[in-house]
C-alpha cells in the first residue's frame, strides 16, 4: 500500500460522502495540494475529507492523505516558483546585457525574476485549484478510531 500521512481528528459535520474533521494543524499542511479542503479554526484545522467509512458527527477518525499527493503539492507550491524565478532572473540578465546597454543588467534581471515569480504563483494557484477537484488529491477517512 502507498505511504500515507495520517492525522487523528473528530468529525464535526457530515454531508453525504463528505465529512468535516477537526484536527491539529501541523507543518505538513504548508505545501499540501489539498490545502483548499482545509479551513483554520480555533485550536487547529477543519479538513473536508471523503467519508467512505460513513463516520458520524462526534466520532474520532483517522484522516489519511497519500504521501505522493503531499510531495506533489510541495513541488508545485515551492519548486515551480523557485525555478521560474531563477530562470527569469537569468533570462533578464542576458536580455539586459544584450538590449539595455545603458541600464544596469542586474536591475533588468530583478524585474524579469519577479515578474516570472508572480506569474508562476498565479499559475500555481489556478493549477492547485484544478487538482483539488480530483478525488485522488483529497484526504479521506481511513478508519473510525472510536
Amino acid at each position: 500500500m502507498f505511504n500515507m500521512i495520517e492525522e487523528i481528528g473528530i468529525v464535526t459535520k457530515t454531508e453525504g460522502d463528505i465529512a468535516k474533521v477537526s484536527v491539529q494543524k501541523r507543518g505538513a499542511c504548508d505545501g499540501c495540494t489539498a490545502s483548499g479542503a482545509c479551513e483554520s479554526i480555533s485550536g487547529g484545522m477543519e479538513i473536508e475529507a471523503l467519508n467512505p467509512v460513513n463516520a458520524r458527527e462526534g466520532q474520532t477518525v483517522k484522516v489519511m492523505l497519500k504521501a505522493e499527493t503531499y510531495l506533489k503539492g510541495s513541488m508545485i507550491v515551492y519548486g515551480i516558483p523557485l525555478v521560474l524565478f531563477i530562470t527569469g532572473a537569468i533570462v533578464g540578465q542576458n536580455i539586459g546585457e544584450a538590449y539595455f546597454v545603458n541600464t544596469n543588467s542586474d536591475f533588468v534581471a530583478a524585474i524579469f525574476g519577479f515578474v516570472s515569480l508572480i506569474s508562476s504563483l498565479i499559475v500555481v494557484k489556478i493549477w492547485s485549484g484544478k487538482l483539488e477537484s480530483k478525488a485522488d488529491s483529497k484526504p479521506f477517512i481511513g478508519e473510525i478510531v472510536s
